[in-house]
């Protein structure tokens, strides 16, 4: 936990520098592909999956010390062979995982929030899952268990590869010759996040695209059809909590409302995309027909709502960092700040991400969420040990937290008289 904090640490900016890179380069070429309350949605997303994984939000029922202390043939040494054999292994492993959360109605819900944009750059990489808190992944690094390589030697390849695929989430890079048949590059993978008929469904591979050719999941991209980004059955928000969960809700729904009991647990490991027929002709929910023509999401705003959120944004970039470079002094204060804190940067996020989505009961996500760390400020007397950095911390953030409040009301009853106005124009 506290090492992968520390490379989050680095991480973290390094990823938030290249999205802003690849922000300016679009708008230095005259093609702009990322819209402004999208990237903060995938920053938000980002920032949501590794507080997750830090705090430890997940059970594993197979795990691979598990299979390796049961039933490998060898046991192998930690040479540079070794991270070679475990590095195809995870990708070969990473590759099935991948297709299955495409193919099976459960399991796509542990991945739609990484396809919910309907953007394709490198701040949709940063969309990843809080839904998944169940790891059964392990079954299909099998074959390195039974080559007996070291669990520690997956620990550290595992960061790696999942940080290796996040450069070829870009527009701004055309095919790369003789490597398109080897490793995935930007345009296999803009065919995997495409919605277009040609392309669904296709280039589950994460580094290495030759899984794909083997498996028969292969599909070029087209010069003459390009890429329509997003999902079918449109997420409409930016809360990134909200699209973690939309779709096993809808499964829940499905099943209690659904009169063919087999359905009640068939639907579950249908196709993706499966509702029983009673219940789909009698709560429809909308799916693009043509994935030529339909509007984007978006919410009205301006720059002052723009400018606020950035702050924000920034504000909660700032904290989750304080938490991942301090997880140590944290668990020596109290085992369980790991875990409030962890629920403090939830409810930012969403308190955040519901504002930019203009609805009204932001403004209570605000309330709870600076109700919160005002009175972590008034129990502790400080910020999880920030005093002894910053002495002035306690009152600097207490002042924060109340301008945050005002701030967010402020715009909630903006937003409320202008959607009044509107409904009164004829």
């Amino acid at each position: 936990m506290e090492t992968y904090g520390k490379i989050l640490l680095i991480a973290m900016p390094a990823f938030l520098g290249l999205v802003l890179f690849e922000k300016w380069w679009g708008w230095r070429k005259g093609k702009d592909t990322v819209r402004n309350m999208d990237m903060i949605s995938s920053l938000s997303s980002g920032v949501t999956n590794v507080t997750k994984d830090v705090i430890g939000l997940y059970f594993i029922i197979l795990s691979y010390p598990f299979f390796l202390k049961n039933m490998a043939f060898i046991h192998v040494q930690s040479t540079l062979l070794t991270y070679i054999i475990a590095f195809f292994a995870l990708d070969f492993a990473g590759y099935w995982v991948h297709r299955l959360q495409h193919v099976a109605n459960f399991f796509w819900n542990g991945h739609i929030v990484h396809h919910s944009s309907e953007e394709y750059n490198l701040a949709c990489a940063l969309r990843q899952s809080i839904s998944s808190i169940v790891k059964t992944f392990a079954i299909f690094l099998l074959p390195a268990a039974l080559l007996g390589v070291p669990e520690e030697v997956i620990a550290v390849i595992a960061p790696l590869h999942l940080f290796a695929q996040f450069w070829y989430h870009t527009q701004h890079i055309n095919k790369m010759g003789f490597l398109e048949k080897i490793i995935v590059t930007p345009s296999h993978h803009r065919v995997h996040h495409a919605i277009n008929p040609q392309y669904i469904d296709k280039n589950y591979g994460q580094i290495f695209i030759f899984w794909d050719k083997w498996f028969g999941t292969y599909q070029e991209e087209l010069p003459d059809v390009p890429p329509v980004y997003g999902i079918t059955r449109p997420v409409r928000t930016w809360n990134p909590i909200k699209i973690n969960f939309q779709h096993v809700l809808l499964l829940l729904k499905d099943a209690w409302r659904t009169n063919s009991w087999k359905d009640k647990i068939a639907l579950w490991f249908k196709h993706t995309g499966y509702r029983p027929a009673d219940v789909a002709a009698k709560y429809p929910v909308y799916k693009i027909d043509d994935v030529y023509h339909f509007e984007k999401y978006t919410t009205r705003s301006s720059t002052a709502l723009n400018t606020w959120c950035w702050i924000q944004v920034l504000m909660i970039l700032f904290l989750v960092s304080y938490m991942f470079g301090n997880i140590a002094l944290l668990n020596s204060l109290d085992k369980s700040y790991i875990i409030w804190y962890g629920g403090f940067i939830f409810l930012s996020v969403y308190a955040l991400t519901d504002l930019m989505d203009r609805n009204q009961s932001a403004i209570i996500g605000e309330v709870f969420r600076s109700g919160l760390g005002l009175y972590f400020l008034y129990q502790q007397g400080d910020w999880f040990g920030a005093s002894s950095y910053v002495s002035s911390i306690t009152y600097l953030l207490g002042c924060y937290f109340l301008i945050s409040v005002m701030v967010t009301g402020w715009f909630v009853m903006k937003h409320k008289n202008e959607d009044r106005k509107l409904r009164l124009v004829p």
